[in-house]
């Protein structure tokens, strides 16, 4: 189903609310959130601000794994993903209650109870519901195995700082969201602020400080074609980030015409070599995040 803008979307979001009010679901968390990254799967061009501007500050503060969110959010979260703006994430009621919004804009809805009522009015407002086993976007189906996900506990902490006590400075990933991180340039003295700072249930990959302030060397020593991430420091410190590949690689220098120094690093997965990696621990101490870093 495409996203009509109008009656059926209409239809659809009447659904999953009544669904969610049969099972006595009035917030939901957010969970696996994501934006547009790199390669765009939406059915329509994914547009400024990903689905989220009103739902959330312009940084997304806000939008992150295990957010609680009410209902009426979580619609608007449902209405973004059907029209494919680039957002997109699963929405839970642990144990209760869930919805996915799949590749191909198909609605996955569970719960605890029959929830006849719901059903019916999905079925009068011209809405086929078909009855499965599972949900084919069930986290339980592609989670990673938890035995890669460290905790960023008291030991990953104190094994950075020793780090640094080595090494002086490294870069931070912090990935907040799929497809999404923010960069900190941290010493020593800088861990304890930029802890209070991260976003709940982040991942977290450290990097050597590679940042070189020859940005013509590195930008001649990019490669023909392949996929490489470009960070780079602004001249007030600020880091960004960005995926290239040979089609955006004429575009850099522009883009970089004010960094103070880059880096450049693999754009796959298996040739990316972090020298720690860890995910933030609730507060409570527990590692409810399911993404491995």
């Amino acid at each position: 189903m495409n996203s009509d803008h109008g009656p059926v979307e209409a239809a659809y979001l009447a659904s999953v609310a009544a669904f969610a009010e049969e099972s006595g679901s009035t917030h939901l968390a957010i969970r696996d959130p994501g934006v547009t990254g790199f390669v765009s799967f939406g059915t329509e061009s994914p547009i400024d601000g990903h689905g989220l501007a009103g739902l959330f500050p312009p940084d997304l503060t806000g939008y992150h794994d295990g957010a609680q969110v009410p209902m009426s959010v979580a619609l608007e979260l449902v209405r973004a993903m059907l029209r494919g703006n680039g957002a997109w994430c699963r929405l839970e009621a642990e144990d209760r209650f869930f919805v996915h919004v799949g590749d191909d804009q198909y609605v996955y809805v569970g719960s605890a109870l029959p929830c006849p009522h719901a059903l019916a009015l999905t079925h009068r407002r011209g809405l086929f519901a078909e009855p499965i086993d599972r949900s084919p976007y069930d986290p339980r189906l592609d989670e990673d195995d938890p035995a890669r996900r460290r905790p960023a506990d008291d030991a990953f902490w104190a094994e950075l700082d020793a780090l640094l006590s080595r090494r002086g400075a490294v870069l931070l990933e912090e990935g907040h969201l799929s497809n999404a991180s923010r960069w900190h340039h941290i010493t020593l003295d800088d861990v304890a602020l930029t802890r209070t700072r991260l976003a709940p249930r982040a991942k977290l990959l450290i990097w050597p400080d590679g940042l070189s302030t020859d940005v013509d060397a590195a930008l001649a020593g990019l490669p023909d074609d392949g996929l490489v991430e470009i960070v780079w420091q602004h001249s007030r410190g600020h880091l960004t980030s960005l995926m290239i590949d040979d089609a955006t690689c004429p575009a850099l220098p522009a883009m970089l015409a004010e960094a103070h120094a880059v880096m450049v690093l693999p754009g796959y997965a298996d040739e990316r070599t972090p020298l720690m990696t860890a995910v933030l621990p609730d507060p409570d101490g527990v590692l409810r995040a399911r993404w491995t870093p």
